[in-house]
């Protein structure tokens, strides 16, 4: 017969296991690449955007009301162009960049700058000179959005990769490291209601070290079998022996 205690028991068991998961640093590395995709796809989508309605305005800037159809009319659409895809080849780069945190030098941001200053100046030159303020606004908002995105995705991913970097941190920084072996039973009501102390990593660490002998090769299987850690646990625990026995050997010299 299941009793209540029974049921709050399991329930506080999945409980803990969601809590772990949640805060695996894997975890909130998926999710934060799951956003990241979302902030591009946007980005992208309202900077592309922005650059075709410059493209149309910069056209019949450079045209200056040449026929259409005619040699200067059709050249007219080049220029436009030629400067947009310079800026997204730049803004490519930097999305690569700003994933892995590599600072770009500054020819690389002031070509940013030059072409988005190109395409504001471009769009707007005609309504500055007829004194059109209604003009100047409607034409500022694409080049300034297209401007203002440019410069605040690079930064939005440079912070995007801060938050995976600080939560792999904080993973491996808690002081408590308790991860259940592959083969371990499930716990029973009585002791997931007994409160006991949870072992921690230099627990498991003090064992291996204890039962190591220089004849005993360490990897992750050994240490598994020597402290009954779990699978995930004993690579950063073999590491960590590891690092132990080359520093003693170093003394030793």
């Amino acid at each position: 017969m299941t009793t209540n205690a029974d049921r709050l028991a399991r329930e506080a068991a999945d409980a803990a296991e969601v809590r772990r998961w949640q805060s695996h640093p894997d975890v909130i590395a998926w999710r934060v690449e799951r956003v990241r995709r979302q902030v591009d796809r946007l980005c992208w989508s309202g900077i592309v955007l922005g650059l075709a309605f410059t493209t149309a305005n910069v056209q019949w800037f450079a045209a200056a009301g040449a026929e259409v159809g005619s040699l200067p009319w059709l050249t007219a659409w080049l220029l436009d162009p030629t400067v947009c895809l310079v800026l997204l080849a730049i803004l490519r780069a930097e999305q690569i960049t700003a994933r892995y945190q590599v600072h770009t030098g500054r020819w690389v941001r002031a070509a940013k700058w030059l072409t988005l200053a190109a395409t504001y100046v471009m769009n707007t030159w005609s309504s500055w000179a007829a004194g059109s303020p209604a003009g100047v606004v409607l034409h500022s908002v694409p080049p300034v959005v297209v401007f203002v995105a440019a410069e605040a995705v690079t930064d939005l991913r440079d912070k995007l990769t801060d938050a995976v970097h600080v939560a792999v941190s904080t993973s491996m920084n808690r002081t408590e490291v308790h991860e259940p072996a592959v083969d371990e039973p499930p716990a029973t009501v009585a002791e997931v209601a007994r409160p006991e102390r949870r072992k921690l990593f230099a627990d498991y660490l003090a064992d291996a070290r204890a039962v190591w002998s220089a004849e005993v090769e360490i990897t992750p299987a050994w240490v598994r079998e020597a402290t009954g850690c779990s699978r995930g646990l004993s690579s950063r625990l073999a590491a960590a022996l590891v690092a132990e026995v080359a520093e003693g050997v170093r003394h030793d010299q």
